[in-house]
């Protein structure tokens, strides 16, 4: 190992975008120093990546977050439908949803709620937050060279604002550097699927009458599918910021330059069906859409998330929220075994988790952008499920079949064909409201910090063993005694069956880990139940 270290961290994330940010932000709740670095100036400036499902939301919610996503994402709360139009002066339009969550029956699975905040609005949040918990974040920071040997990673890193090189030491190294992932590269991963499906360049706008051509329809997107001036209009502010994807076509040729100021007027115009609308172009960026997923998502102590493991359609904005669920599902691990909690081989099992549920979830955002008839997209839909199909499903209804998870039935998809969260192992364990004293909360905050065991207050059993358990394996471990009498910690709402709800008898008892999946369950009672808690935690964390 190289001694002229400048700087020695338990985890160094390279990448400042949503998913290292994320992840940042996700470390420091857990009390693991690290340093972040991204080559850009700031974050990002453009428009983009919105969609942020009820999962991710769930996540930023335990981590203190979510409240102040709403608020930068306040300006378009309203917004829920995704129309398909000829034109928006036409009258060939079609609602493919009008309502993200119609009825409010996502209620029954979450405390949270679908959030529609741009790229541009969220990473500001994550940099203040995360800074605020201690986070070290350096923009203008670029990853020059890493190599690692059995005990940690070494790497050089410039500050491109003075061209000082730092060399810093860290046990883990976090890839959050997008989808040409030079790290990803150097350690030689490859990457199945289909590869790129389709190009557009985004262009930004300002426009003083696009308002009151809209005028009440608050969409997310809206396709418009004119064969000559086809694309997607998304609304910034709902008055006078857009933002329209235009298809672009470099294999047949058409470069950037081509897209100049007055061909993006002409075409926004005619698409939108306005001739005389007011146009000023603001921006434009390129970007491609893609499916492809690492065929590892790490080599030894360095581990890939977001972009760099998998490229997805942007239909349903699953890339980004899959990005931040392999960051939380990562942050909790890393945590455990530079803590002692855990043994190395809990590491092994993000990629066990992650990398099914990212191909999984490509597959299934390639079929809606076909569904949808994504601008530029030329496939076609798979069998069964419309529009809406699967949608809460992927998001919050998957499961780990193999990982850090015992009792998990063998062969069964990572996808349920129904929404299901009763309770089994390998999923994300069941939301319901219950008071702790005078305090409104969803089991769902109980899980962040620290292994969690749920148990009928008559059997306090369960408590006693927990505290066994925790003592014997030097790890936190968290016992809640839940039901009515006098002696419970949490009271479910209602009257509701705690036991019932997550698959088990009022003998029985239910391990959720840190980010709310469940590790193991005990459906009725058991002969010794600390031997069998104990059986659990350490087979979960590897402590061979």
């Amino acid at each position: 190992m190289n001694e002229n270290v400048d700087h020695r961290v338990p985890v160094l994330v390279v990448g400042g975008s949503l998913v290292g940010l994320s992840t940042s932000l996700f470390l420091s709740r857990l009390g693991i120093r690290h340093l972040l670095v991204e080559k850009h100036a700031g974050t990002s400036t453009h428009p983009r990546g919105r969609g942020n499902n009820v999962r991710t939301m769930e996540l930023f919610r335990t981590a203190g977050a979510e409240q102040l996503i709403r608020e930068a994402a306040s300006v378009l709360a309203d917004n829920h439908g995704i129309l398909q139009a000829g034109s928006l002066t036409g009258d060939d339009q079609e609602w493919l949803f009008k309502e993200i969550d119609p009825g409010g029956g996502l209620a029954r699975f979450s405390p949270s709620k679908w959030c529609l905040c741009s790229q541009n609005d969220l990473e500001p949040v994550l940099v203040e937050y995360a800074r605020s918990l201690g986070s070290d974040l350096r923009f203008s920071a670029e990853l020059l060279s890493f190599e690692q040997d059995g005990e940690g990673v070494t790497a050089l890193v410039k500050d491109r604002g003075t061209g000082k090189h730092t060399t810093v030491r860290a046990d883990y190294l976090v890839a959050a550097d997008g989808p040409r992932s030079p790290i990803r590269e150097q350690l030689r991963i490859g990457r199945s699927g289909p590869g790129d499906l389709f190009h557009n360049v985004s262009i930004t706008f300002r426009s003083e009458g696009l308002a009151e051509v809209v005028g009440d329809r608050r969409f997310i997107v809206c396709y418009l599918t004119r064969p000559d001036a086809d694309g997607a209009l998304l609304p910034v502010d709902n008055e006078k910021q857009w933002v329209f994807h235009a298809p672009w076509q470099p294999d047949r040729g058409e470069t950037l330059e081509d897209f100049t100021d007055e061909r993006c007027v002409q075409h926004i115009r005619k698409a939108v069906g306005s001739p005389d609308l007011d146009v000023e172009i603001t921006g434009k960026a390129p970007w491609h859409a893609a499916e492809r997923v690492a065929e590892r998502y790490g080599s030894g102590r360095v581990f890939l998330a977001g972009d760099s493991a998998h490229e997805m359609s942007p239909t349903g904005a699953f890339g980004s929220n899959t990005g931040i669920q392999d960051a939380h599902n990562l942050a909790w691990k890393l945590a455990a075994v530079i803590k002692g909690e855990a043994g190395p081989g809990l590491l092994d099992t993000y990629e066990e988790e992650r990398l099914p549920v990212a191909k999984a979830t490509s597959e299934r955002a390639s079929a809606r952008s076909a569904e949808h008839s994504h601008p530029g997209y030329a496939g076609t839909p798979g069998p069964g499920g419309g529009p809406k199909g699967g949608m809460l499903t992927i998001a919050l209804g998957y499961r780990y079949v193999r990982g850090a998870v015992l009792g998990v039935e063998p062969g069964l998809p990572v996808v349920p064909e129904r929404m299901a969260l009763a309770g089994d192992p390998g999923t994300r364990a069941p939301h319901l409201w219950v008071r702790r004293q005078d305090t409104r909360l969803s089991t769902l905050d109980l899980y962040e910090q620290a292994f969690v065991l749920l148990h009928d207050a008559r059997h306090p059993e369960w408590r006693a063993a927990a505290s066994r358990a925790a003592e014997r394996l030097a790890v936190r471990l968290d016992a809640y005694g839940i039901g009515a009498g006098e002696g419970a910690d949490l009271v479910p709402e209602d009257g509701a069956d705690w036991a019932a709800a997550h698959g088990t008898s009022a003998e029985g008892a239910v391990l959720v880990r840190p980010d709310g999946f469940v590790a193991w369950r005990a459906e009725g009672s058991v002969a010794d139940p600390g031997a069998a808690l104990d059986e659990a935690l350490t087979t979960v964390l590897h402590r061979g």
